[in-house]
């Protein structure tokens, strides 16, 4: 598979991850594009890391990525070290999403890409963690990849959506906060 700057990068055999279609990466980082420098990521359900190495070649300072299957770990942080620069730093956290979430709290990230397995039911559990550990910065937002016939909704408390784009049979639904991390 090929990112920005025609960097190939390492994939997973087997349907343990589904990459996110390159349609689907160029628009999201289309949409962010203009916020990327200096900022910080967080990759849930980071599958081979292709979305989060893409940041990295975009300028991000820091990024953490999750996912549960040990093999993709280990192509994630491959992945990551032939992109990332000296100035960059990034972590992968193996295990689950629901559980190592939490390790996170007291972090805050300007951007938040989830995509879970489509049909799963970790998406209000883990936006609504999200919501509690006040992992969003302000005025940062999550974008959340998802077939609409599994998952449609957009009501999570402390979450506004802000926009949604449909690209074939994906969306990518966007959200900021309604909270301050001052409270």
């Amino acid at each position: 598979m090929r990112i920005y700057g025609n960097r190939l990068l390492k994939t997973l055999p087997g349907d343990n991850t589904r990459p996110t279609s390159a349609k689907v990466r160029e628009a999201l980082f289309n949409i962010w594009q203009g916020n990327l420098k200096e900022a910080h990521w967080l990759d849930l359900c980071a599958g081979n890391g292709t979305i989060g190495a893409e940041a990295l070649c975009r300028g991000i300072t820091y990024l953490v990525g999750i996912e549960k299957y040990p093999k993709a770990c280990r192509i994630i942080q491959e992945n990551w070290q032939k992109v990332a620069s000296l100035e960059q730093e990034f972590r992968v956290l193996k295990g689950d999403v629901q559980e190592k979430i939490k390790a996170l709290q007291g972090e805050e990230f300007h951007f938040i890409y989830f995509d879970p397995p489509y049909g799963s039911d970790l998406y209000d559990s883990i936006l609504r963690s999200i919501v509690e550990l006040k992992l969003l910065a302000v005025e940062g937002e999550i974008a959340v990849e998802h077939d609409p016939k599994q998952w449609n909704n957009h009501e999570i408390e402390g979450l506004e959506l802000i926009r949604q784009k449909k690209y074939g049979n994906t969306y990518l639904t966007f959200f900021q906060t309604l909270y301050s991390n001052s409270n």
